[in-house]
């Protein structure tokens, strides 16, 4: 009765320590995107932005200096670099920064992007309204787009004593190949 008893308890941690270890990645991104931990930006909107300006705290006259990185993985074909490297943007007024990506191969590419900002603690305040990273991107041969990224930095930041010194953030995108039927695009 007891061994009965006790093999249904390991059975049961196990199927827990299984579930946990099975959800510890979907878990760690929502931790990430809610706190911005490890410069995760976080997901904004429309709405959100309206709530800031109707708050009377849009435009604050801080400015600050976005700069923008861009990066390809190891064996990615394409181009890829931000229109413009830096901008000087005000804190709670939505901005927009362009891409610039271009398949350099003779073949389909998809493509998706991992973010950070750094530094790593104004990742939670730097909000992504639209993004291209939320997505795959499918170049085909030598074709060129512009990627928007709509954006706003929360005036938040302002009471945030770890952010008070920051002048720059940097936004960094890398794209990786994303694999599909074995096969590359």
């Amino acid at each position: 009765m007891k061994h009965g008893r006790t093999a249904k308890i390991a059975l049961a941690v196990a199927f827990l320590m299984f579930g946990v270890g099975f959800a510890s990645v979907p878990l760690y991104r929502m931790f990430c995107q809610a706190t911005g931990f490890g410069g995760t930006t976080m997901r904004g909107s429309e709405s959100e932005l309206a709530a800031i300006a109707a708050g009377g705290r849009a435009g604050t006259g801080r400015q600050l200096s976005i700069r923008f990185d861009s990066n390809i993985a190891q064996g990615m074909p394409w181009e890829f670099k931000p229109e413009q490297r830096i901008e000087t943007v005000r804190v709670g007024q939505k901005q927009m920064a362009i891409f610039i990506a271009r398949n350099l191969s003779d073949k389909p590419v998809t493509g998706r992007a991992t973010f950070n900002v750094t530094p790593d603690q104004s990742g939670a305040y730097f909000a992504k309204i639209q993004c291209f990273c939320f997505t795959e991107q499918t170049l085909q041969p030598g074709q060129e787009v512009r990627m928007p990224v709509l954006y706003y930095i929360d005036p938040k930041i302002l009471d945030d004593q770890d952010n008070k010194d920051v002048q720059e953030i940097t936004l960094s995108y890398t794209f990786y190949p994303v694999e599909k039927d074995g096969n590359q695009g």
